[in-house]
C-alpha cells in the first residue's frame, strides 16, 4: 500500500526544517556540575536532543566558555558515538556565542536559519547568544527542557526575557517531531527509540 500523500506544500515559518535548522549547545562544561540546578536531567535531555539530530543529518555546534577553567564539554555529550566528526567546538570567552567571529562566520557559511538552543546558563550565555542571533535575523527555538541555570528563578527570568525578545519556546521533542515531520521512517523508528 502506498504511503498518504501529504496536504501540504509550504509548512509554517516557526516549524523546523532539517535543511535549514542547527543546534547549539552551550557551555554543558564539567566545572558546572554540582553548581545547576537540574544538571543531571539537562545532560541527559541534550544528550537524546543531540543524538537524533545527528541522526537526521542536522549540524551541530557545541560551545565552551573558557575551558581553561570550566573544563571541556561533559563526557556524556562529548562521547556520544554516532557522526561526532559533524560536530564543532568553539572556545569563546564572551559570554554570547555570537561574539566570536568564527562562530558566526560558520553560521553564515552553512546557510542555516533556524538555530536550536540549548544549554547553560539560561540567564547568561544562552541569553545572550540567542539576544544577539535574534539581532542578526536568525529564528531560534530555545529547548526549554534542555537549558538550565544555578537558580530557578534565574532560569525563569531568563526564558522569559528570550521569549519576549522573540525566542520561540520548544522541547527536546518537539524539536525532534517537528524535523521528522512523519511516521513510519527509518528516521522515525530510530528517534522514537531515544525519546520513549
Amino acid at each position: 500500500m502506498d504511503a498518504p500523500k501529504s496536504s501540504f506544500r509550504r509548512r509554517h515559518k516557526n516549524i523546523l526544517e532539517v535543511g535549514n535548522a542547527l543546534l547549539v549547545v552551550v557551555d554543558v562544561q564539567e566545572r558546572f556540575r554540582g553548581h545547576i540546578e537540574g544538571y543531571e536531567e539537562l545532560i541527559v535531555r541534550t544528550a537524546i536532543l543531540l543524538r537524533g539530530l545527528e541522526a537526521l543529518g542536522v549540524p551541530v555546534v557545541i560551545t565552551e566558555q573558557y575551558p581553561q577553567g570550566l573544563g571541556p564539554t561533559v563526557a556524556e555529550i562529548k562521547n556520544i558515538e554516532g557522526t561526532e566528526t559533524a560536530r564543532l567546538y568553539f572556545e569563546k570567552g564572551h559570554f554570547s556565542a555570537a561574539a566570536s567571529a568564527d562562530f558566526i562566520d560558520y553560521l553564515q557559511k552553512s546557510g542555516r536559519k533556524q538555530i536550536i538552543v540549548c544549554g547553560i546558563e539560561t540567564h547568561v550565555c544562552v541569553s545572550q547568544t540567542v539576544h544577539d542571533l535574534l539581532e542578526r535575523g536568525y529564528q531560534t527555538h530555545l529547548v526549554v527542557d534542555a537549558v538550565a541555570s544555578r537558580n530557578a528563578v534565574d532560569k525563569e527570568v531568563g526564558l522569559k526575557k528570550m521569549f519576549a525578545s522573540g525566542s520561540l519556546p520548544a522541547t527536546v521533542e518537539m524539536v525532534l517531531f517537528e524535523l521528522l515531520v512523519r511516521s513510519g521512517t527509518a528516521d522515525f523508528k530510530q528517534v522514537q527509540s531515544l525519546v520513549k
